[in-house]
């Protein structure tokens, strides 16, 4: 049974770091592409960014370069998002999902997904 399930999410500080993880129980795993959305109440899930099948390339959206990295550990099935400089408007809740393409920012893109993991920034 496919399962992506993440953890690390919680209560962060404004200016702060947190650091989310992605188990994925896929067969191949390095054969997808591993993206991050969030989706805050009220809104639309939005793309956070992706990471490569091999780690080597990511792509992340505007509103989190240069704050947020996105990196993978294919010995261990597991994705990462290190989230710095955090801030309110980062509360939501955080899916990690896979793709079999890269630079993709559609959430139809993306064959399976994560339950979720709610990050909370106080300012």
């Amino acid at each position: 049974q496919v399962q992506l399930v993440e953890s690390g999410g919680g209560l962060g500080q404004a200016g702060g770091s947190l650091t989310l993880s992605c188990a994925a129980s896929i067969r191949n795993f390095r054969n997808y592409a591993m993206g991050w959305f969030r989706q805050a109440p009220g809104k639309e899930r939005e793309f956070v960014g992706q990471v490569t099948w091999d780690g080597a390339g990511t792509y992340r959206a505007d509103s989190v370069k240069g704050r947020f990295a996105i990196s993978r550990d294919n010995t261990k099935n597991t994705g990462y998002l290190q989230m710095s400089s955090l801030k309110p408007e980062d509360t939501a809740l955080y899916y990690c999902a896979a793709s079999t393409s890269f630079g993709v920012t559609e959430p139809t893109n993306y064959v399976y997904w994560g339950q979720g993991t709610q990050v909370t920034v106080s300012p």
